[in-house]
Protein backbone atom coordinates (compact mmCIF):
# COMPACT_ATOMS: atom_id res chain seq x y z
CA UNK A 1 0.00 0.00 0.00
CA UNK A 2 1.23 3.44 -0.91
CA UNK A 3 0.82 6.28 1.50
CA UNK A 4 -1.80 8.95 0.86
CA UNK A 5 0.73 11.58 -0.21
CA UNK A 6 2.20 9.31 -2.88
CA UNK A 7 -1.26 8.35 -4.12
CA UNK A 8 -2.16 12.04 -4.41
CA UNK A 9 1.04 12.77 -6.36
CA UNK A 10 0.32 9.89 -8.73
CA UNK A 11 -3.25 11.13 -9.18
CA UNK A 12 -2.04 14.65 -9.95
CA UNK A 13 0.48 13.35 -12.48
CA UNK A 14 -2.20 11.22 -14.16
CA UNK A 15 -4.52 14.23 -14.35
CA UNK A 16 -1.85 16.38 -15.98
CA UNK A 17 -0.82 13.68 -18.43
CA UNK A 18 -4.38 12.84 -19.52
CA UNK A 19 -5.28 16.53 -19.90
CA UNK A 20 -2.21 17.13 -22.08
CA UNK A 21 -2.99 14.08 -24.19
CA UNK A 22 -6.58 15.17 -24.76
CA UNK A 23 -5.40 18.60 -25.75
CA UNK A 24 -2.51 17.62 -28.05
CA UNK A 25 -2.45 13.97 -29.09
CA UNK A 26 -6.01 12.62 -29.27
CA UNK A 27 -7.44 13.63 -32.66
CA UNK A 28 -10.77 11.80 -32.47
CA UNK A 29 -13.52 13.99 -34.00
CA UNK A 30 -16.04 12.60 -31.49
CA UNK A 31 -14.07 14.11 -28.62
CA UNK A 32 -15.78 17.31 -27.51
CA UNK A 33 -14.65 19.98 -25.08
CA UNK A 34 -13.55 17.67 -22.25
CA UNK A 35 -12.17 18.86 -18.91
CA UNK A 36 -10.50 16.49 -16.47
CA UNK A 37 -11.91 17.49 -13.07
CA UNK A 38 -10.39 14.90 -10.73
CA UNK A 39 -8.45 11.66 -10.53
CA UNK A 40 -8.75 9.17 -7.70
CA UNK A 41 -6.22 6.40 -7.28
CA UNK A 42 -6.68 3.34 -5.10
CA UNK A 43 -4.28 2.80 -2.20
CA UNK A 44 -2.32 0.11 -4.07
CA UNK A 45 -1.98 2.38 -7.16
CA UNK A 46 -3.55 -0.30 -9.37
CA UNK A 47 -6.73 1.53 -10.42
CA UNK A 48 -7.36 5.14 -11.33
CA UNK A 49 -10.77 6.69 -11.85
CA UNK A 50 -10.64 9.78 -14.04
CA UNK A 51 -13.57 12.17 -13.65
CA UNK A 52 -14.35 14.45 -16.58
CA UNK A 53 -16.96 16.92 -17.74
CA UNK A 54 -18.08 17.64 -21.28
CA UNK A 55 -19.35 20.97 -22.50
CA UNK A 56 -22.47 20.43 -24.56
CA UNK A 57 -25.57 18.33 -24.78
CA UNK A 58 -26.19 14.62 -24.18
CA UNK A 59 -24.97 13.67 -27.67
CA UNK A 60 -21.63 15.40 -27.03
CA UNK A 61 -21.32 13.49 -23.74
CA UNK A 62 -21.96 10.13 -25.40
CA UNK A 63 -19.59 10.86 -28.28
CA UNK A 64 -16.85 12.00 -25.90
CA UNK A 65 -17.31 8.89 -23.74
CA UNK A 66 -16.92 6.69 -26.84
CA UNK A 67 -13.80 8.61 -27.90
CA UNK A 68 -12.24 8.25 -24.45
CA UNK A 69 -13.04 4.54 -24.38
CA UNK A 70 -11.37 4.01 -27.76
CA UNK A 71 -8.28 6.02 -26.77
CA UNK A 72 -7.94 4.39 -23.35
CA UNK A 73 -5.04 2.12 -24.38
CA UNK A 74 -2.96 4.94 -25.84
CA UNK A 75 -3.69 7.14 -22.81
CA UNK A 76 -2.72 4.33 -20.43
CA UNK A 77 0.61 3.73 -22.16
CA UNK A 78 1.43 7.44 -22.01
CA UNK A 79 0.43 7.55 -18.32
CA UNK A 80 2.76 4.58 -17.67
CA UNK A 81 5.67 6.40 -19.33
CA UNK A 82 4.95 9.59 -17.40
CA UNK A 83 4.66 7.87 -14.02
CA UNK A 84 7.67 5.61 -14.29
CA UNK A 85 6.33 3.15 -11.70
CA UNK A 86 6.43 -0.63 -11.95
CA UNK A 87 2.75 -1.18 -12.68
CA UNK A 88 0.64 1.20 -14.73
CA UNK A 89 -2.79 1.76 -13.17
CA UNK A 90 -5.93 0.57 -14.92
CA UNK A 91 -7.81 3.67 -16.12
CA UNK A 92 -11.55 4.15 -15.82
CA UNK A 93 -13.26 7.25 -17.20
CA UNK A 94 -16.34 8.45 -15.37
CA UNK A 95 -18.54 11.42 -16.23
CA UNK A 96 -18.49 13.88 -13.34
CA UNK A 97 -21.97 14.79 -12.10
CA UNK A 98 -20.73 17.92 -10.32
CA UNK A 99 -22.10 20.50 -12.81
CA UNK A 100 -25.59 18.99 -12.78
CA UNK A 101 -25.56 18.75 -8.99
CA UNK A 102 -24.38 22.36 -8.67
CA UNK A 103 -27.10 23.56 -11.06
CA UNK A 104 -29.72 21.66 -9.07
CA UNK A 105 -28.50 23.20 -5.80
CA UNK A 106 -28.49 26.69 -7.33
CA UNK A 107 -32.09 26.17 -8.46
CA UNK A 108 -33.16 25.01 -4.98
CA UNK A 109 -31.41 27.99 -3.35
CA UNK A 110 -33.16 30.40 -5.73
CA UNK A 111 -36.53 28.83 -4.86
CA UNK A 112 -35.80 29.10 -1.13
CA UNK A 113 -34.78 32.75 -1.51
CA UNK A 114 -38.00 33.56 -3.39
CA UNK A 115 -40.05 31.82 -0.69
CA UNK A 116 -38.21 33.73 2.06
CA UNK A 117 -38.93 37.02 0.29
CA UNK A 118 -42.63 36.14 0.11
CA UNK A 119 -42.71 35.32 3.82
CA UNK A 120 -40.89 38.56 4.66
CA UNK A 121 -43.38 40.58 2.58
CA UNK A 122 -46.32 38.93 4.36
CA UNK A 123 -44.71 39.51 7.76
CA UNK A 124 -44.21 43.22 7.01
CA UNK A 125 -47.93 43.65 6.36
CA UNK A 126 -49.10 41.46 9.25
CA UNK A 127 -51.19 42.81 12.10
CA UNK A 128 -51.67 41.22 15.53
CA UNK A 129 -54.74 39.00 15.80
CA UNK A 130 -55.93 40.60 19.03
CA UNK A 131 -55.19 43.89 20.70
CA UNK A 132 -51.93 45.68 20.15
CA UNK A 133 -50.95 44.94 23.77
CA UNK A 134 -52.53 41.61 24.76
CA UNK A 135 -51.21 41.80 28.34
CA UNK A 136 -53.50 43.63 30.70
CA UNK A 137 -52.07 45.72 33.44
CA UNK A 138 -55.06 46.97 35.38
CA UNK A 139 -53.61 48.34 38.62
CA UNK A 140 -55.77 49.57 41.47
CA UNK A 141 -55.15 52.83 43.25
CA UNK A 142 -52.85 51.21 45.81
CA UNK A 143 -50.61 49.74 43.03
CA UNK A 144 -51.77 46.11 43.42
CA UNK A 145 -52.77 44.16 40.34
CA UNK A 146 -56.51 43.46 40.58
CA UNK A 147 -56.18 40.22 38.56
CA UNK A 148 -53.95 38.76 41.30
CA UNK A 149 -56.57 39.53 43.94
CA UNK A 150 -59.37 37.63 42.21
CA UNK A 151 -58.33 34.12 43.28
CA UNK A 152 -56.56 35.08 46.49
CA UNK A 153 -58.01 34.01 49.77
CA UNK A 154 -56.20 35.51 52.66
CA UNK A 155 -55.42 33.90 55.98
CA UNK A 156 -56.84 35.11 59.20
CA UNK A 157 -54.40 36.26 61.79
CA UNK A 158 -55.68 33.53 64.12
CA UNK A 159 -54.63 30.75 61.69
CA UNK A 160 -51.02 31.77 61.67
Amino acid sequence: MADAARARKVADRIQQTVAQMLERRIKDPRLGFVTITDVRVTGDLQNATIFYTVFGDEKARKDSAAALASAKGMIRSQVGKALGIRLTPHLEFQLDALPETAASLEEKLAQAKAHDEQVAALAAEAQPAGEANPYRSALSEDGVDEDELVGFQGFDDDEL
